[in-house]
């Protein structure tokens, strides 16, 4: 197993590996919390390669790297919607009250009956002893 420690060259080897065998090609992440420790390791069964950081710097890297390689595994790519300044999106505007049918206004409401709002089961008051 060899710890790579530029992230670039750790990039380019697991993109590498991954193209050279891509049916044998296993991933894994690994985070501690506790230790705020990261790692990363790529294999195909003959070449283990690794990285490790303690830097939250590296989890916008670390996500495009899982985003790169997620596409290759599903045989996809990126797909761009061109952005057009006279295109501008509405946003929906809200029903009125009065369309509202009085079934669903009703419904919407909570009930004043004493019964819990969520669900749930009422308790019993203990028995005082005597």
């Amino acid at each position: 197993m060899v710890y790579i420690h530029a992230w670039q060259d750790y990039q380019d080897a697991a993109e590498a590996l991954y193209a050279k065998s891509p049916t044998n090609t296993r991933y894994c992440v690994k985070w501690k919390s506790s230790e705020g420790k990261l790692v990363l390791k790529i294999t195909d069964n003959t070449t283990c390669i690794k990285f490790k950081t303690y830097s939250s710097i590296f989890l916008n890297r670390f996500e495009a790297l899982n985003l790169s390689l997620m596409e290759k595994m599903q045989n996809r790519r990126k797909v761009e919607v061109p952005v057009t300044p006279d295109v501008v999106m509405a946003a929906p505007s809200p029903v009125p009250a009065d369309v509202v049918p009085a079934t669903a206004a009703s419904s919407a409401v909570p009930s004043a009956s004493g019964a819990p709002a969520a669900g749930g089961v009422k308790k019993k008051k203990p028995k005082k002893k005597k």
